[in-house]
């Protein structure tokens, strides 16, 4: 009888175990569904991009915008989940984040439904860094409470997203004219990484570096910069034909790729761009 207390109590400890190992092991909880968020930019005419995350708020919704008066959710301010950006250093060189660098936000769960959009929170110390020179940014008032972003993706519970927020440097900074001031005016977009569409693949060789990319449609337009390896990314374009443009440095030649397709769903791996040097 004592050896078999003892045998029960020994499975009830492993049971117990394995019941703690499975909540920490990053899948969503019973039910839900868990999103992990990250932050990506497009490129700008700047040595470093720093800005200050705070948060990330979310609005997650069921089918329905409306309430039962007809007034539209996405301008309530009920019903936000805040995600602190937990790190000790909360400033971010948005210039990290290009070719296949990503920042990671944070993550929470979900209820099977909708994330209807997105408030990034950034703190009022943002500054670039140009010629060796720092400049601040001046901020909008809209950055206190969140620079929204809309989403409108389905979440299916028991599920994990990845949902990417792209940061577009060059369309985001502002030079204001004479008065020697630098607006950040924020231009965001963000997609669920799975169900993206977009290009990838490899430019060689080193020398060229930096490389900047741009995947342009009619008046879409995507930018990246390729990594230390020579690789890019961009996700979350829309299906079509794209013009695909390579800019090196000034020692080599820009090179221009038509008729690109991207698909619905689906990331088109390019074959590996050569560029070559300038003849002088």
């Amino acid at each position: 009888m004592k050896n078999l207390f003892n045998y029960l109590m020994m499975v009830g400890v492993m049971l117990f175990a394995v019941a703690c190992s499975n909540d920490d092991d990053g899948s969503p909880s019973n039910g839900m569904a868990k999103v992990n968020f990250y932050m990506v930019d497009a490129p700008g005419d700047f040595e470093e991009v720093w800005v200050e995350v705070l948060a990330v708020r979310v609005k997650a919704d069921g089918d329905d915008d409306m309430d039962d008066d007809g007034i539209d959710d996405d301008d309530d301010e009920i019903g936000w989940i805040e995600i602190p950006y937990d790190e000790t250093n909360r400033y971010v060189n948005l210039l990290d984040l290009t070719g296949e660098n990503s920042l990671f936000l944070g993550s929470e769960d979900f209820p099977e439904g909708e994330i209807d959009q997105l408030r990034l929170v950034l703190g009022d110390d943002n500054y670039v860094i140009k010629n060796g020179d720092r400049f601040d940014l001046k901020t909008p008032s809209a950055q206190q409470s969140g620079l929204k972003i809309k989403v409108d993706e389905d979440i299916e519970g028991g599920m994990s997203y990845n949902l990417v927020i792209d940061f577009d440097v060059a369309k985001s900074i502002v030079e204001a004219g004479n008065s020697g001031n630098i607006i950040l005016k924020p231009v965001l977009r963000a997609y669920m990484e799975e169900a993206a569409s977009g290009v990838m693949g490899q430019v060689f060789p080193d020398e060229a570096m930096p490389v900047a990319v741009s995947a342009s449609k009619g008046d879409d337009t995507y930018n990246t910069f390729v990594d230390d390896d020579g690789n890019f990314k961009i996700l979350g374009m829309d299906d079509g034909l794209y013009t695909i443009t390579f800019t090196p440095n000034d020692e080599y030649a820009i090179l221009i790729v038509d008729d690109v397709m991207v698909e619905e769903g689906m990331v088109e791996t390019m074959d590996p761009i050569t560029l070559v040097p300038i003849e002088e």
